[in-house]
């Protein structure tokens, strides 16, 4: 096999980069591949195509930015695929065009296959102009040809691979047309057998050489730099007039400006995208209540006392049961059955909609918004993520360059109403706000509550990034491009895949990974004895004075911090704690054990018993809002931030928030009530 070509010795980039660093096993492949290009050309999709399942992603070492890698084998040689992110230049200016950068350069990739957009390809050829400064071995790949034809535009991949120099191959990466092309080109220019002949902007000489390729350097002076990349862009255009023509069958109707004239209107923009969105949250709790039912009857009413019976017929002991089963294994399968279904729902919808391309367009509507309170626009994507998992509105935060604005997205992700908190919302607002109101008009009565809940949040979520940016994170607002990707049919058993397996299992794991423990921490709790009663009547009469002031009581309290893990299980700790501490009889299978009535009238008499007015319904409901996240999303914000200062603060600043909220309704309503 030929030996691998090394980079310039002098580069300065190459001297500051160890590609040990980089992530990337050299050993284990014949060829190493880098697949690059500009954001929504298609590019995961090309990669997924290609990978098929042999791929996982991670981190890049370093950096909070995703990396995806695959591999493949074609013609007896195992190639190994590494997914750049997704950049429009590599001048280096964000975090995502320094990777790419780097890894072109200093990971020393047989190939660079370029993703190109058919429908953009003078955009997109900017890219490829200065791939070609660092390396020859570079394959375009000219995605989206069907989306082309759609347009009325003819590209003649003939003439663009003359005037590049470089192979170009025309694929539909959706359908996988040309694929087989594809795979076979990049085989031919990683063995040598396709040679590349030098494009001539940056001339033979520049080829793989830091010192003559300005336009990849920042440290190039100023104006230098301006007259290369003004150079490249023209030289870009010039090329792809070359290439492209308009076919006479050019459309007289566009469809997707018609579409964005209305949800990006002014007018119908808003209103548009919260009936969606409200769509999506009723499909998600109407479609989850099924499947969570059975889930739970299968888990909880059929596993827990058969591995009651089975532990006791093995002579377990009566405390380890406890711990074991009553404890660990039920507040799991609670977070399980309450959790999945929700998450199995609205991770999908959610990824149909941005694979349809309509969530770049909830972004352009809230991005004054944002602006306004000193944040990002993206952030409106990570708070929409929020509404499914927290934990996954956090991550997702990863799409926002500027370190600061990306901070103000994660801390106040919290007060996006997670699908944990939602089950907690509906109950209360259909036992107390509903029964305020006739018959026929609680579902209604119920669902405008929590639907305002929600939108508080969003309110909260504007405030609290207003407040951040104006003190203990200043800063200037960055300008950032937001490109509009043409509406796409989605794929949706590929969809469902990549919801199911990136998403909900991730986020589902680490849920049960905290959910695990808190079940045996709230059974010794309930079954500890101090002094002739449990430490949780203990600490229920601790936090009385505390929660009464509040307008709520020392069980709540106690219950919210129990479900600190998993928000899924507060109203069952509710539940056993208030029978426990009201020596409730024939309610519940023992102290400890956490439990929820099927129906809602049986609900409402326990808790009437623990002593709940539709003050400390309200109020349960605004803390479901307002109060520390799960350990999950903690554990993940520290991952984010490398901070526990910054975890810390993401606790402390919902929490104050809802105690001071609810302080102050508790004084109002009695002021009232007075």
């Amino acid at each position: 096999m030929r030996p691998r070509p090394r980079a310039c010795e002098q580069c300065p980039v190459h001297q500051a980069t160890d590609i040990s660093k980089l992530g990337v096993d050299m050993h284990r492949w014949d060829y190493l591949v880098a697949l690059g290009g500009n954001p929504n050309t298609g590019k995961s999709t090309v990669f997924n195509a290609l990978t098929g399942l042999r791929q996982h992603t991670g981190n890049w070492p370093g950096k909070t930015v995703a990396k995806a890698e695959g591999g493949y084998e074609f013609g007896g040689h195992r190639y190994k695929l590494v997914d750049l992110p997704g950049t429009y230049s590599l001048l280096a200016t964000t975090v995502d065009e320094e990777i790419a950068r780097d890894f072109i350069l200093s990971g020393q990739p047989d190939v660079t296959v370029i993703v190109v957009d058919a429908t953009r390809l003078e955009r997109n050829l900017n890219l490829v102009l200065q791939v070609q400064e660092i390396t020859g071995r570079v394959v375009v790949c000219l995605n989206l040809m069907d989306e082309a034809r759609r347009h009325g535009l003819s590209v003649d991949d003939r003439q663009l691979a003359r005037d590049l120099g470089v192979p170009v191959v025309p694929i539909v990466a959706r359908s996988e047309a040309g694929l087989d092309r594809l795979i076979a080109t990049i085989a031919e220019v990683a063995s040598g057998k396709l040679v590349h002949r030098p494009q001539r902007i940056a001339g033979p000489e520049s080829q793989g050489n830091m010192e003559t390729a300005v336009r990849i350097d920042p440290r190039t002076d100023g104006n230098q730099r301006a007259q290369s990349v003004e150079a490249t862009y023209v030289e870009a255009a010039r090329i792809a007039a070359r290439a492209v023509r308009q076919s006479d069958a050019r459309p007289r109707f566009d469809l997707d400006r018609a579409i964005d004239r209305v949800v990006t209107s002014r007018v119908w923009g808003f209103p548009i995208m919260l009936l969606l969105l409200a769509g999506v949250f009723w499909v998600t709790i109407t479609g989850a209540n099924v499947p969570s039912r059975l889930l739970g009857s299968f888990l909880l009413d059929t596993v827990h006392p058969w591995l009651r019976e089975a532990a006791a017929d093995l002579g377990v002991a009566a405390w380890l049961r406890g711990v074991l089963i009553d404890g660990m294994y039920l507040a799991t399968a609670w977070v399980v059955s309450v959790m999945l279904p929700p998450m199995a729902i609205f991770f999908p919808l959610f990824t149909l909609l941005e694979d349809f391309g309509y969530l770049p367009r909830v972004a352009f509507n809230l991005d004054s918004l944002f602006k306004q309170a000193g944040a990002h626009g993206k952030q409106a994507l990570t708070m929409a993520m929020g509404f499914g998992c927290n934990a996954a509105g956090v991550i997702s935060t990863r799409i926002i360059d500027s370190p600061r604005e990306r901070l103000i997205a994660i801390l106040t992700n919290n007060f996006a109403l997670c699908n944990g908190r939602w089950p907690t919302q509906i109950l209360i607002a259909t036992i107390f706000i509903g029964a305020l109101v006739p018959t026929r008009l609680a579902g209604a009565a119920s669902a405008l509550a929590v639907v305002a809940v929600a939108v508080l949040g969003v309110a909260l979520t504007f405030a609290a990034s207003w407040g951040l940016s104006r003190t203990v994170l200043r800063g200037e607002v960055s300008a950032f491009s937001l490109e509009l990707p043409p509406y796409r049919p989605p794929r949706v058993m590929k969809t469902l895949y990549r919801s199911v397996v990136d998403r909900t299992v991730y986020v589902l794991w680490r849920a049960v990974v905290f959910a695990l423990p808190a079940g045996a921490v709230i059974w010794i709790v309930a079954n500890l004895q101090i002094s002739g009663a449990s430490l949780a009547e203990r600490l229920i009469d601790l936090l009385n004075p505390v929660g009464l002031l509040l307008g709520l009581n020392g069980v709540i309290l106690l219950a919210f911090a129990a479900a600190i893990p998993a928000n899924e299980i507060v109203i069952p700790t509710v539940l056993m704690l208030t029978a426990l501490a009201g020596g409730l009889s024939g309610v519940g299978a023992g102290a400890g054990v956490i439990f929820q009535l099927e129906s809602g009238a049986g609900t409402l008499a326990i808790l009437r018993a623990g002593g709940w007015t539709l003050l400390t319904g309200i109020n349960v409901m605004l803390l479901s809002l307002l109060h520390n996240p799960c350990s999950t999303t903690i554990a993940t914000i520290y991952k984010e931030t490398g901070s526990k200062r910054w975890a810390l603060v993401s606790v402390v600043l919902p929490l104050g928030i809802g105690l001071l909220l609810t302080g102050l309704v508790a004084q109002l309503w009695r002021l009232v009530a007075a």
